[in-house]
């Protein structure tokens, strides 16, 4: 079971990495994903080893209208300093401030179904909060082992306001 999320207010952040527009059903991250890790250390002006993996939705995430066809906008990215450089092929993203619920999530990319259907059925609708139309994202870093691995941890972050 997922604990209560912490509410955090995050700053804007510059990132950079590849983009793919994709749905479940055809979903393109892993193969993005792993065009981006290779090239990861061209991005010169990082601010730190984390990785962001960002999904936006247009419009905004309809838990009720989505579907595994409903396609969304899915970034592989790191933080960067600034967007003085960036590398050939990559795009920038300026991913906005805002207040998020912050969920720790440890186990294997493929039961995340479970956690999403926690956040989205459970915890939400019984919260104060309501989804936000900002970019979702989740953050990995050193104690992220990879998708596969069942002690992978990373964090979601889900874009939030009061009711």
């Amino acid at each position: 079971m997922m604990q209560e999320p912490e509410i955090v207010v995050c700053s804007e952040k510059k990132l950079v990495g590849l983009r793919v527009f994709t749905s479940l059903a055809e979903d393109k991250t892993v193969a993005m994903w792993q065009k981006f890790m290779p090239r990861r250390k061209e991005i010169k002006n990082s601010v730190n080893d984390l990785l962001y993996s960002v999904q936006v939705f247009n419009g905004g995430l309809d838990v009720e209208e989505f579907t595994p066809k409903t396609v969304f906008e899915k970034w592989a990215t790191m933080e960067v300093s600034d967007f003085g450089t960036i590398p050939e092929g990559m795009s920038s993203f300026a991913l906005p401030a805002g207040l998020y619920a912050v969920f720790n999530y440890k186990g294997v990319s493929s039961a995340f179904f479970e956690a999403a259907q926690y956040i989205y059925g459970s915890w939400l609708p019984e919260s104060v909060y309501v989804l936000d139309d900002r970019p979702h994202f989740d953050v990995m870093g050193k104690k992220y082992l990879g998708p596969n691995n069942p002690e992978s941890e990373e964090e979601i972050w889900i874009p939030v306001k009061l009711r």
